[in-house]
Parts: structure tokens; C-alpha cells; sequence
């Protein structure tokens, strides 16, 4: 059974070399509130309709991973079927008490704390699966935090191709320069998921990276 799946699978991967088919399985990544699922939903309603999540103002809106399946970006020519996997929020430590500082009751905030630290897991397991990463990182905050370091170190280790986005630059505060300067060994293209600002740019970007 084995051999057959394995087999089954090379001749598809010949296949999609023969006649050009491009496919990837890509997770959105970053620390909470960065714009993942508004970026997720931008992409999924630009190409196939619909949305991947709800966004919030609350962390950790997105506690478990959400799979979108073939959305079929087409940019300048170059053309490439992404399945989007928006992932929770990563984070080093998650208190309850970020949530009641929302308004959120203590069992409710407790939960809510419960759930985001399994996504967090959920996400690192997650990228045994990838073939590639799409990091978000709010532009208006310091980039290099112990989050950012960690996710690219692994994505690193994994040898797994990563793409940055530098996100909401449509803020004044925004400062896409900073996060080149922190990590000017990767790709990076700026861009505001919840205006829509330099997204085509991002479509190219991520149909040569991943393509």
C-alpha cells in the first residue's frame, strides 16, 4: 500500500512538471493580531469567494488552524494553486488575562487561553505539512521579538520556503524598512491585507516564491 501511495504520488509531481501545473500547500504564520486571516480572506475573495475566519480585535481570534483548498492565483503570466492554511497565533506565552482585558469573563478568558495555547501546538505541527510559509508581521510594531526569531529559525531548520509580509503599511507608523533591516536574508513585500494596498505585488511574489 505503501508503494502505491508513493508511487501515486511521484507521478503526480511528474505530471504537474510535464505540464506545468503549479500547486502548494501554504501556511500563514505570525504573532496575533499581525492580519493573518485578513490577509487569508483578501487572497480567498480576490481568487475563489468567501472567507477563511472571522477577524477580531480580541487575540487569538483563530485558535484552530483553517484549511482553504485550491485557489488558483494568476499573476502577470505566472499562474500557481495555493491550499491556505491560516494558522492561530504564535506566541511564547498566553495569559488569561489578556482576554479579560477585553471584557471577557474569567472562565470564558480561561478558555479562550486554554484553546490558543493548543493552537499555537496545532501550528508548530502543522508545518511538518507545508511546502512553504507566508510570515505576517505588523510594520508598525518592532520586528525582531522572540516570536519572529523563533518562527523564522524554524522555517529555517525545515528548510522551508519563506515569503514576509510586512503588513499594514497603511498606517503611519508603519515601518516596512525596519523589518527588511531585521531580516534582509528573506523575501519581503509590504502590503495592507485590509486595504488591498500592494497586493498584486504580493500575488507575483508569491507565485514566483512558491511556483
Amino acid at each position: 500500500m505503501g508503494f502505491f501511495s508513493g508511487f501515486r504520488g511521484s507521478l503526480g509531481a511528474w505530471i504537474n512538471r510535464i505540464f506545468g501545473k503549479k500547486r502548494a500547500k501554504i501556511g500563514l504564520y505570525g504573532p496575533p493580531n499581525s492580519g493573518k486571516t485578513t490577509l487569508a480572506n483578501r487572497i480567498v475573495k480576490d481568487w475563489s469567494g468567501g472567507v477563511v475566519g472571522t477577524v477580531s480585535p480580541i487575540p487569538h481570534e483563530t485558535r484552530r488552524a483553517v484549511r482553504k483548498e485550491g485557489v488558483q492565483i494568476n499573476a502577470n503570466g505566472s499562474s500557481i494553486e495555493l491550499d491556505i492554511v491560516d494558522t492561530p497565533g504564535m506566541a511564547t506565552k498566553i495569559d488569561f488575562k489578556e482576554f479579560m482585558a477585553f471584557g471577557l469573563d474569567e472562565a470564558e478568558a480561561k478558555k479562550r487561553a486554554k484553546e490558543a495555547t493548543e493552537g499555537v501546538i496545532e501550528a508548530i505541527k502543522w508545518l511538518d505539512d507545508l511546502d512553504g510559509v507566508l510570515l505576517i508581521m505588523d510594520s508598525t510594531e518592532d520586528p525582531y521579538t522572540q516570536v519572529n526569531v523563533t518562527v523564522i529559525g524554524n522555517m529555517e531548520a525545515r528548510k522551508l520556503p519563506l515569503l514576509i509580509v510586512a503588513n499594514k503599511m497603511d498606517l503611519p507608523e508603519a515601518s516596512p524598512a525596519r523589518i527588511k533591516a531585521a531580516f534582509p536574508q528573506h523575501s519581503m513585500v509590504p502590503v495592507s491585507a485590509l486595504e488591498g494596498t500592494n497586493i498584486d505585488e504580493l500575488y507575483q511574489a508569491i507565485a514566483n516564491h512558491f511556483g
